[in-house]
């Protein structure tokens, strides 16, 4: 029995392709032009680099991919609370020897210190119970001079208004999955609460969506 109270049991409604059957399958036109423009956004902040990078909630592994690509990183860990996920995702990208993705909790990551030269967490942080934490615990894996990308739902008066619409629809399986309101300049705060220089902080996809890029600049 899956505890609703758990991130498990929040988001055990959420089909294990969600992201590929949304863009490639089912061809959702409104899924796929907010995904598109997501990652351009984030694309000219991908640092090239030769060393490990950590996705956290990597769903189904869709983004995970084209993080790789555009950073041609040696290994991505991709990590997910879903069980489900983290098996489709194996089996669909099992060609792929660069990304590993196992079952993980962002609040206790299972990795050495300073063990990562990027970190990745896409709309994730609204999604976890204790984001200082989950925080914290990118900042000790970083390496010193590492950078982190944090991408989270703005709270902007047109995000309320088509996230109240997406999940009166399709989207439904989202309701109730957001513990966290990130407005204004929340995710800035907590951010440098933890210790992160801020390098660059935007709102994309006509505001709707916060994204905030941090450097590790101490040990």
């Amino acid at each position: 029995m899956v505890l609703k109270n758990t991130a498990v049991g929040l988001h055990s409604a959420v089909p294990p392709d969600w992201y590929h059957r949304s863009i490639y399958i089912d061809k959702n036109i409104f899924q796929k032009f907010v995904h598109e423009r997501r990652f351009k956004k984030i694309g000219y902040f991908i640092e090239p680099t030769r060393g490990r990078i950590l996705d956290i909630g990597c769903a189904d592994g869709v983004f995970t991919k084209i993080i790789l690509d555009r950073s041609g990183a040696k290994e991505i860990i991709a990590v997910d609370v879903l069980e489900s996920s983290i098996r489709w995702a194996k089996k669909h990208w099992r060609k792929e020897k660069r990304i590993q993705f196992r079952v993980v909790d962002a609040h206790k990551l299972p990795y050495r210190n300073f063990s990562f030269d990027a970190v990745f967490a896409l709309e994730v942080l609204e999604h976890v119970f204790e984001p200082v934490k989950v925080l914290g615990e990118i900042k000790r894996l970083l390496k010193k001079g590492g950078y982190a990308i944090f991408l989270v739902p703005s709270e902007s008066l047109v995000f309320k208004i088509v996230w109240f619409f997406w999940t009166k629809g399709k989207g439904k399986i989202w309701k109730g999955t957001h513990l966290h309101a990130y407005s204004g300049d929340f995710l800035n705060k907590l951010v440098r609460k933890v210790g992160f220089e801020v390098e660059e902080d935007k709102k994309i996809i006509c505001g709707t969506l916060h994204l905030i890029k941090v450097r590790k600049v101490d040990r």
